[in-house]
């Protein structure tokens, strides 16, 4: 198999940002230790007792439970999701091309023995930009149990988010993403890849939290995922994450009001605050997307 894109914890996000975007993606083993992994754990089991596996799309998995809302049901995640590390690697990657970026989906892939491979795909896929394109998605994948070729590990290919919608991988340019409970692969949406095929006697269960550019509508509706009287219990960077914050000058505002002082209930009788200058300052510095044309190129899944 070819050498994966691996790297300790101790990893600086200059080098996990150079390889995300050299490769699509980058690896960081045993990035959460004992202790939180065990209570993610526990923190996930209720829910999957209670979730029950098989999706009239087999895109989704007829033997996978899937559940999102992790904010709120899962609250080791919150610490997951605004790391320093994964915050830094996030600003490097996705900072160019907004101002702010946002909470994307938060979700849960449980694969039972059994499950066949996913179809190949690309996570932007339901937005209408065709690629090659800047990157719209950072997602991460946190293993929490073991990720290997035989219980379904995560199939990518490398580099594919360079290629051009009707370019389809070939079976040896895909290698499995195996990693140790616990490691986490950062992936940008435009790169192919997919879940592989469970033909091991236990379960393997992976936990997605993504990112993207802050002028793109969620995946995941956070303001529905989780209620707004808890929401307002998590810290401001979260909440800003999760989307009570400006996209950019005068983007999500709420009756002229910044969404963040409508959450904490700090609005006074005058508009808000839209466009202070280091909003602005963002906004200006954004490498802005130039279109040259625009044609039909579909949704693409590949069987491979």
């Amino acid at each position: 198999m070819k050498r994966l894109q691996a790297f300790n914890a101790d990893v600086p996000a200059e080098l996990l940002a150079t390889s995300i975007s050299a490769y699509g993606y980058a690896i960081v083993r045993r990035f959460l230790d004992d202790d939180a992994l065990a209570k993610l754990t526990g923190e996930l089991r209720p829910h999957l007792d209670a979730t029950g596996a098989g999706d009239p799309d087999a895109f989704m998995g007829h033997k996978t439970k899937r559940f999102g809302a992790l904010l709120s049901r899962c609250p080791t995640t919150r610490d997951m999701i605004t790391d320093p590390l994964a915050l830094e690697t996030a600003d490097r990657v996705l900072g160019p091309y907004c101002a702010r970026y946002q909470v994307n989906y938060t979700g849960v892939m449980y694969l039972e023995p059994g499950e066949t491979a996913q179809t190949m795909h690309r996570d932007t896929s339901f937005y209408p930009i065709q690629n090659p394109a800047p990157p719209l998605l950072l997602a991460t994948m946190w293993a929490v149990t073991d990720f290997t070729a035989e219980n379904g590990a995560t199939r990518i290919v490398p580099g594919s988010h360079q290629w051009p919608d009707q370019r389809i991988p070939s079976s040896d340019e895909i290698i499995t993403a195996e990693m140790p409970p616990g490691s986490v692969m950062f992936y940008l949406g435009g790169m192919i890849h997919g879940g592989g095929a469970n033909r091991s006697a236990a379960a393997r269960c992976g936990l997605a939290l993504t990112y993207s550019l802050g002028w793109l509508r969620q995946e995941e509706n956070q303001y529905l995922a989780v209620p707004i009287a808890e929401a307002r219990t998590f810290p401001p960077l979260l909440q800003r994450l999760m989307g009570y914050d400006l996209g950019t000058v005068n983007l999500g505002f709420v009756d002229h009001k910044h969404p963040h002082d409508v959450l904490s209930q700090t609005v006074g009788s005058r508009p808000g605050e839209l466009g202070p200058q280091e909003l602005m300052e963002a906004d200006n510095a954004i490498r802005r997307f130039k279109v040259s044309d625009t044609k039909a190129v579909g949704r693409r899944r590949f069987h491979v």
